[in-house]
């Protein structure tokens, strides 16, 4: 068997030989056998042409292309496109001193810059280029030199320097650059020039050219040397006076692509062509790497090429733009490149890299190389190993394959078969002293034991119960786990070898989701609920001491430790590690492979800290952690956008404070109006290659209380903010920790109109109005309140004067009813009275006369005196008179005066006249009223006519009731006396 294998590594490394010495040009295909990760953005990413011209950044990092339909900008998150006013393609694109962004298209050169809030503007510098030299075309190259910059079409090169432009024209400039500080430029009939004092002066004469010599781009390489890259005639370097071409197999072969554009990366070049990608060659023109189509780039035709100020390559496609990871410390492992197979483990061996996949064993040599990831060979499969491995691992210097089928031994190369019964999984010493007598096998149906003392593996033990795919020896037992069925130890006891007991009983353990591992000298097991250590003294597990405080309750499923005493974990798709190595341990998380690696299948190998390697869906990672962990790059955020929004959107801030270059701080505060007050932030941090390990949190004053988690989010929009003064915050981190400063932005939310100063002012204005005018109102109230308790009391006082006067007009019409009743009835004395008396009267008048007819008739003297005397005493009837004139007074008094004003108005009025007014006022019958005055009937008939005419009273009004209704008021209110005439 020994021979056979030497046989076989002989021969296959004679053909290795023959291969290359017969195909010398093929070394230049013999790539890395790690490339860095390469990341496309294609058109419908950065949304504007397919092709790219140009590339350059700011000093904040800030990435800008020369495209199609513009200029674009990046900032790792989002991309924006500045179109030139006249449409045309961008050609060339360049930051100057001044801090503005040139900008040179068909017709057309000027610059972008920043107005006041922040938004790249474009201003034309063609006013300044003289009238007859403003149709130029386009404008290939911009280049910033001192204060002074330089615009290359092929008919002129424009120097813009003061705010003036000077044209140097010439038949056919083919280039322009700079190197050392010193403008070169290549003119198709007088060769390669310098420009000093303010004009060209020749550097290389057209004579020393080869012919179709085309410059493409300028490298310093020393301070009196410059390597000219051309289209066709590869490099050529230049000192003070010799100008020879550098000439290598692999430059003429990369010569035959079209150079297009180069750059500097580190100590080598990067070559862009047109037909096969980049080309990174050293200084001696030898070949590094290469970037093609096949290696992940959208295309081989690249136009335009630029390394960044973290040492990365940006590729300007000629449809997309491609960037290329060359300084990360993460890159891609690819054994076989036409198959994208699952890696499941690696390992080193004899100087050379094994890597198990689904497609079989591969491997390549890496002896020289600290960081093989940059090792330029090629993978070798391992012959009629085409299947898919699960582990390798070496034991006692055997390099051992478990695949599907078996497990086989790998000598220079060549498998050997050991064991095809079963699959097997897994390989482990049986004691920690090495080499070990004894190797205990994970197979599909248990675990076996091989005796390795011997030329050959020799089995001597088989336990079979359940897959052990997660096999651990831990003082020499053995120990298993089954995720699902829980943990197995297997150990020696006396007479009866190697029996399994089922730990599940153990307490403190759960029973399913169970993964065994040995790490730091311990045998843990990680779980759903945390990571547990096994006690062997109390034969318990519980929580872990060292782990668990460090990893908590995570779902670990993985974990592996490495020669440097780090522990290497996986949990949730993602990869971890403990790092011991500084007095305090720190965990260190790897997003790069963050659902990259095949799931629960995951496997870490650390040949030391410049080589780990871990198992991928596609292929491997290779992970230089010495570099990983020492990245030194200053983190830093910057606010890209701020759009205020309201029924619309708007642009409240583009990104830029001050200056292209200028630091991002806030140099004045906007306000914006209520009606958009709702706000949405974008931000980034322009760490291109670290894009997937950065987070960002944020704050905003006035409106949060606190700092967000960490997120990878890179907008935060806040809605309906009532008014007043913010400031947002953010800050970025990377996954080593490594924070950057907050970045502020504040701004103002003006009130609505209805909250304004102005608008206060005038609801005081109206407020006091309004209570002037409640206090009016209120005024106004009580007095209509008091006018209406006035009136009512008024109303009242006139009702009860009404009833008042209603009582008294009662009271008087009683009172006149009883004294109208009092005069009728004293009318009617007075009447019978006077009656009386006229009878009275008219009886004595009788009797007088028949005295006196007696006494003439009597003659006795003494008779006669007795009838004289007789006579006397009844001619006292004069006092009868004056008994009428007091009746006369008695009745004025009763009736107002009644004959004052009948005299007054009607002055010629009888006294015979006046008493039959008396008695028609009295309403004596006419009878009565005859009697009284002592005629007949007929005659108070008469006298009464004769009264109605004097009196001149209409025939329709009735005497009484004219004599009624007469009253002497009227008369006595006009000064009439009271004093009744007497009646005669």
């Amino acid at each position: 068997m020994l021979f056979y294998y030497t046989f076989v590594s002989g021969m296959r490394w004679i053909l290795i030989m023959i291969w290359l010495y017969t195909f010398p040009a093929g070394l230049m295909g013999q790539n890395t056998i790690a490339l860095p990760e390469t990341i496309n953005y294609p058109k419908h990413t950065y949304k504007a042409g397919t092709q790219n011209w140009g590339i350059c950044q700011d000093k904040n990092g800030l990435m800008y292309f020369a495209n199609n339909e513009g200029v674009l900008c990046f900032d790792g998150t989002s991309w924006k496109n500045y179109p030139l006013p006249n449409k045309t393609i961008v050609r060339s694109v360049a930051v100057g001193a001044d801090d503005r962004i040139y900008a040179g298209g068909q017709d057309e050169m000027g610059y972008f810059t920043p107005d006041n809030r922040g938004i790249l503007r474009y201003h034309s510098l063609n006013s300044l280029v003289a009238e007859n030299n403003r149709s130029f075309s386009d404008v290939w190259d911009i280049v910033p030199v001192d204060k002074s910059l330089f615009f290359r079409t092929t008919a002129q090169i424009f120097q813009l320097a003061d705010e003036k432009i000077i044209a140097y024209p010439a038949s056919n400039w083919l280039f322009l650059g700079a190197a050392g500080g010193k403008v070169l430029a290549q003119e198709a009939d007088k060769g390669i020039l310098r420009f000093e004092n303010n004009t060209w002066v020749p550097l290389i004469p057209i004579d020393r050219l080869p012919e179709d010599f085309v410059i493409t781009a300028v490298l310093e390489t020393g301070k009196d040397s410059i390597c000219f890259t051309s289209l066709r005639h590869g490099i050529y370097l230049h000192t003070k006076e010799q100008f020879t071409p550098i000439r290598t197999a692999d430059l003429n072969r990369i010569a035959d692509y079209n150079i297009y554009d180069a750059v500097q990366v580190g100590d080598h070049f990067a070559l862009a062509t047109n037909r096969k990608g980049c080309f990174i060659v050293d200084r001696q023109g030898g070949f590094v790497q290469q970037f093609s189509r096949h290696d992940g780039l959208q295309n081989n035709n690249i136009l335009s090429i630029f390394t960044d100020r973290a040492g990365n390559l940006w590729l300007g496609l000629d449809n997309g733009i491609d960037f290329i990871a060359q300084n990360s410390p993460v890159k891609t492992l690819l054994p076989d490149r036409e198959s994208d197979g699952a890696g499941y483990s690696s390992i080193i061996h004899n100087h050379h890299l094994y890597l198990a996949t689904t497609d079989g064993v591969y491997f390549a040599p890496v002896a020289g190389y600290q960081d093989f990831g940059f090792a330029r060979s090629h993978f070798t499969p391992v012959a009629s190993l085409r299947e898919q491995v699960w582990n390798l691992s070496r034991i006692n210097d055997r390099l051992l394959a478990g695949h599907h089928d078996g497990f086989v031994e790998i000598r220079n190369g060549q498998p050997g078969i050991v064991d095809k019964t079963t699959g097997f999984w897994t390989f482990q010493p049986l004691t920690a002293v090495l080499p070990s007598p004894k190797m205990v096998a994970g197979c599909y149906t248990g675990i076996r034991i091989y005796d390795c003392e011997g030329e050959q593996l020799t089995e001597s033990a088989r336990v079979n119960f359940e897959s052990a795919r997660f096999v651990t020896v831990f003082n020499n037992q053995v120990w298993i786990s089954h995720p699902y069925k829980g943990i197995y130890k297997i150990e020696t006891r006396g007479e009866h070898p190697w029996v399994a007991e089922n730990m599940n009983t153990i307490a403190g353990l759960p029973r399913t989701g169970n993964y065994i591992f040995t790490v730091k000298n311990r045998l843990v097991v990680t779980t759903e609920t945390g990571i547990y250590e096994y006690d062997p003294v109390e034969k318990v597990f519980a929580l872990s001491t060292l782990l668990h405080p460090l990893l908590g309750h995570l779902a670990i499923r993985y974990l592996h430790e490495d020669k440097a005493g780090n522990v290497w974990f996986v949990f949730d798709k993602s990869l971890g590690v403990i790092d011991f190595s500084e007095e305090t341990p720190r965990i260190v998380y790897i997003p790069e492979l963050h659902q990259k690696m095949v799931s629960g299948f995951e496997q870490v190998y650390v040949a030391d800290m410049e080589n780990v390697l871990v198992g991928a869906e596609k292929g491997f990672f290779h992970i230089n952690y010495a570099k990983y962990r020492n990245q030194s790059q200053e983190m830093k955020v910057f606010l890209r956008q701020v759009h205020v929004m309201g029924q619309t959107d708007s642009l409240l801030f583009g990104g830029y404070f001050a200056d292209v270059n200028a630091p991002q701080l806030q140099q004045r505060q906007p306000s914006v109006s209520y009606e958009w007050n709702s706000i949405r932030f974008e931000f980034a941090a322009p760490q291109y290659e670290q894009q997937s390990n950065i987070e960002y949190s944020f704050l905003l004053k006035g409106y949060d209380n606190d700092w967000s988690d960490w997120s990878r989010k890179t907008v935060k929009e806040y809605n309906n903010m009532p008014p007043g003064t913010y400031s947002f915050l953010v800050k970025a981190r990377n996954n080593l920790g490594k924070e950057s400063t907050a970045l502020r932005y504040s701004f103002v939310i003006q009130p609505p109109w209805y909250k304004t100063w102005w608008a206060y002012v005038f609801y005081g204005c109206l407020l006091g109005y309004g209570l002037y005018r409640m206090y009016r109102w209120q005024k106004g109230k009580f007095r209509r309140q008091q006018l209406r308790y006035e009136e009512k009391q008024r109303q009242l006082r006139n009702q009860h004067q009404l009833e008042l006067e209603k009582s008294e007009k009662e009271i008087i019409q009683l009172r006149n009813e009883k004294l109208e009743a009092e005069i009728q009835h004293k009318n009617k004395e007075m009447a019978s009275a006077t009656m009386h008396l006229v009878k009275k009267g008219e009886l004595i008048g009788r009797i007088k006369e028949e005295l006196q007819k007696m006494a003439k008739n009597i003659e006795e003297e003494k008779s006669l005196e007795a009838l004289k005397k007789m006579i006397r005493a009844l001619g006292e009837e004069d006092k009868m008179d004056k008994d009428w004139e007091h009746f006369t007074i008695h009745f004025d008094k009763a009736h107002n005066d009644f004959f004052v004003a009948l005299k007054e108005k009607h002055k010629n009025l009888t006294p015979n006249e006046l008493k039959l007014c008396a008695y028609l006022r009295m309403n004596l019958t006419t009878k009565e009223m005859a009697q009284m005055m002592g005629i007949s009937v007929r005659g108070v008939e008469i006298s009464r006519y004769r009264l109605r005419k004097k009196l001149q009273i209409p025939t329709e009004v009735s005497l009484f009731t004219y004599l009624l209704d007469f009253h002497g008021s009227a008369v006595a209110g006009n000064g009439i006396s009271n004093t009744t005439p007497p009646l005669s």
